[in-house]
């Protein structure tokens, strides 16, 4: 059995919330070892895979307002140090809403209120600007005109190698599940290294129920999610930026990117799936779900109706009972903190939510807000936060 070098802090997890708290902890003086089993955002991550939205509108959940409005500057702000090809691209984001939304109403409000650019769009607005979208039965919108997508295992990987140009440790190797562990002076992996460290970072996600069966158990629920991407026709713009920005449905439960960097027209719905081991379980997608999604481009996007499968891929949300993030030391190690709970909406405010974590980690602060801590999440699934 080997030792490694003792470290400040351990973060196990190299996906964009382990990697930004990696960044945050290194930047601030810290001797920092981050570590994940299948590598920075690799195809079992809920970080891996094409694009992620970034949009600030979360009804009147202000704190995911502002970490987003936060995190959309600092992830500019990185991939402007950074260079090379575009991790970010300003489509604008548009909210698609319904008569009497409070949802879309309280994110309008709140957007204003927090200071974001948007605009409320009526049906004619809409149906002027964006021709090539059915919106017979969308009364009004959303603008996020400076929101987009973020071309997220690039993004998650960019950060990565800053982290190891910076001095950052980076180990390719998997924990042993630390049930019965008396202590946490140290942790030990698959291939039998011991990592010491005087804090650890598990932010892995859809793995935490499997390594802390006990505190987690159903707190955090993984689920299958399937996701298209549909082929337009040769020398058809209206799909692709300018033309076409992100959008979301959530009347629906749909949201789609537009074809960028030729990938295709990206369209998932949003409605949790079934329960999904992120190690073993089968991802391949359905004919039922293809069906649906095929009905919605026949409905919202006419033109698609009948665009070839470019491309389907399988990841998994990683739920809180709520939907709000998991940020709360263990029950009964005090130099553990467990960080996760994404639930389909984290990947955009991975910089804030490093910032604050390292924040707490550093100057040992109790002030965690209380939707983050353990103690609200429950093992019955009520989603709130989208």
């Amino acid at each position: 059995m080997k030792s490694l070098t003792k470290y400040d802090v351990a973060v196990i997890g190299a996906g964009v919330f382990g990697t930004w708290i990696a960044y945050e902890l290194n930047r601030a003086g810290k001797r920092v070892l981050l570590m994940d089993a299948y590598g920075a955002a690799n195809n079992r991550a809920s970080s891996g895979g094409e694009s992620r939205v970034i949009r600030c509108s979360y009804g009147q959940e202000e704190i995911y307002t502002r970490w987003a409005w936060a995190s959309l500057a600092k992830w500019k702000a990185f991939f402007n140090r950074v260079g090379g090809l575009p991790l970010f691209h300003q489509t604008g984001v548009l909210w698609m809403a319904r008569e009497d939304d409070r949802l879309s109403t309280a994110s309008f409000e709140t957007l204003n209120r927090v200071g974001v650019p948007c605009e409320k769009l009526s049906h004619d607005e809409l149906a002027k600007r964006f021709p090539q979208i059915n919106f017979s039965d969308i009364p009004w919108a959303i603008w996020e005109p400076e929101s987009g997508a973020l071309m997220a295992r690039r993004a998650v990987q960019s950060l990565l190698f800053e982290c190891l140009k910076t001095g950052v440790e980076y180990v390719q190797d998997a924990v042993v599940c630390p049930v019965n562990q008396k202590d946490f002076s140290k942790i030990e992996t698959r291939n039998r290294e011991v990592i010491q460290a005087q804090i650890f970072i598990f932010a892995c996600g859809s793995w935490l129920p499997k390594l802390f069966p006990e505190v987690i158990g159903e707190r955090i629920q993984p689920t299958k999610q399937e996701v298209y991407f549909f082929g337009v026709s040769a020398g058809d713009k209206r799909f692709a930026p300018p033309a076409m920005p992100v959008w979301g449905d959530f009347g629906d439960e749909v949201y789609g990117i537009p074809d960028l960097e030729n990938r295709g027209f990206k369209i998932a719905i949003d409605r949790h799936g079934e329960l999904f081991d992120p190690d073993f379980g089968l991802r391949e997608t359905t004919a039922e779900n293809l069906a649906k999604v095929r009905a919605y481009l026949a409905k919202r996007f006419p033109a698609l109706h009948d665009a070839p499968v470019l491309e389907r891929r399988v990841c998994q949300y990683e739920n809180t009972s709520k939907g709000d993030f998991l940020i709360d030391r263990h029950p009964q190690f005090a130099n553990v903190w467990l960080v996760g709970g994404g639930s389909g909406h984290g990947f955009k405010h991975g910089p804030a939510l490093g910032e604050y974590v390292a924040k707490r980690v550093i100057d040992e602060a109790k002030d965690i807000d209380p939707r983050f801590t353990l103690a609200t999440k429950e093992n019955v699934h009520q989603r709130a936060v989208y």
